[in-house]
């Protein structure tokens, strides 16, 4: 079950649509769906999860904790609404593709990708493109 919580004023437009979606990108690499909550807050919000957990004084725009066991997926994800905003502006990319990318993001984690290197990173930003793709794809 996917599950939304907002620790800022901002809600998903069809929270059903992003379910589906990203129900789709779990079935699409052979994972089965657990309990993924994704939690929306604002920078400060999300800078003390990273100092509390992670020991990380700096700014983020997602943090996941992961509690998959084999392919069950599940785990919690932050997200900062105002990291992806940002972000967007920086890449020049709009608001909705770049929450998309984020969100992909954490559920990859949890299938096994990683983007510590400049390869991981290559595969990882492939896999959120690919992804991305399935959002309007009916079923």
């Amino acid at each position: 079950m996917i599950s939304f919580n907002y620790e800022t004023s901002f809600e998903l437009k069809d929270e059903n649509q992003y379910e589906e979606w990203l129900s789709r990108v779990i079935e699409s690499e052979d994972k089965t769906e657990g309990e993924i909550n994704y939690i929306f807050c604002d920078d400060e919000y999300l800078l003390q999860k990273n100092i509390e957990f992670l020991d990380h004084d700096t700014l983020t725009d997602i943090i996941s904790f992961d509690y998959t066991m084999g392919n069950l997926l599940s785990g919690d994800i932050f997200i900062s609404v105002e990291r992806v905003k940002e972000n967007a502006e920086e890449f020049n990319v709009s608001f909705d593709d770049e929450l998309k990318r984020v969100m992909a993001h954490g559920v990859l984690h949890y299938c096994g990708y990683k983007d510590k290197t400049e390869d991981d990173s290559a595969l990882m930003r492939s896999k959120e493109d690919e992804k991305i793709q399935l959002f309007h794809v009916e079923q």
